[in-house]
């Protein structure tokens, strides 16, 4: 008897606390951007009398007050916050604030606690998560053959971006993929992901890179490929046409020059014998 009591209480108590949680609405994970801004915000969603909203930082082994809003008192930011966080929102049913110039220092998990009367204490729990992603990096170079072109994409990031190439016209294709990732001393990982495009022929296509960290934005780069083919012909083409057009040339300008010369000199000797 005493066993089933004992628990009905804990259930019960269970049950109580997952109520409670309920209570306030927080968005479970925010991510943002190292170098941009984080959105944090809490919402009660129940009408209670609510005499200050407090945030606070998740360390491993106690909680940090980060900032404040108290109904008689209005806001404060706690020192070591002051210069990078303030209040979005900043009311007592519902509550946000702004965290600026995000570093990975910031990463963690923070607590909106409503405190209440009658009522106490409720809490909500919402975590930041950090990424970085630079632009990426895209190349084209023709290849051995004259209807491939090698395609390489570079981009670093935390933790290791994904790289996707992609290609504008349907009938040109990626293949022999090689993936290479480097981690660097800060922490980023390089991605570089390089393939052979078949297909080139006389006509131009564009050729794109998409990166992406989880489920952040998503980072393009794109080059349009030139005729790499017809480019080296006509280079060819141009360099004999100039070495055929010099030839020509050299040929009416040398009897010429000659017939000139001979002219001259019997002329000279046509006077010198009149003069004798």
């Amino acid at each position: 008897m005493l066993h089933g009591v004992i628990i009905f209480c804990l259930l019960s108590f269970g049950l109580s606390l997952k109520a409670l949680a309920a209570v306030v609405q927080t968005q479970e994970t925010v991510m943002a951007e190292v170098g941009g801004e984080a959105h944090l915000s809490c919402q009660l969603r129940e009408s209670k009398e609510v005499l200050q909203v407090t945030w606070q930082k998740i360390l491993p082994n106690k909680e940090k007050n980060v900032a404040s809003y108290n109904k008689n008192f209005g806001q404060t930011v706690n020192p070591g916050f002051t210069d990078k966080t303030e209040f979005e929102e900043a009311e007592l049913q519902r509550n946000s604030i702004i965290i600026r110039n995000i570093t990975e220092e910031d990463e963690s998990c923070y607590h909106c606690v409503f405190t209440t009367f009658p009522d106490g204490s409720l809490t909500g729990r919402t975590c930041l998560q950090i990424f970085e992603l630079h632009q990426p990096l895209l190349h084209v170079r023709a290849s051995d053959s004259p209807e491939e072109s090698v395609v390489s994409c570079s981009a670093t990031g935390r933790p290791a971006p994904t790289v996707t190439l992609t290609v504008s016209l349907q009938h040109l294709n990626f293949s022999h993929y090689n993936t290479v990732s480097v981690k660097n001393t800060n922490g980023t990982v390089t991605v570089n992901t390089t393939a052979v495009l078949s297909g080139v022929r006389d006509d131009s296509a564009q050729v794109g890179c998409a990166v992406r960290v989880l489920s952040g934005p998503q980072k393009e780069a794109f080059v349009t490929i030139p005729d790499l083919k017809r480019a080296s012909v006509d280079g060819l083409h141009e360099g004999s046409g100039s070495e055929h057009r010099g030839f020509n040339i050299t040929w009416i300008i040398v009897p010429c020059v000659c017939s000139c010369v001979a002219a001259v000199t019997l002329v000279l000797l046509k006077l010198k014998m009149t003069a004798m």
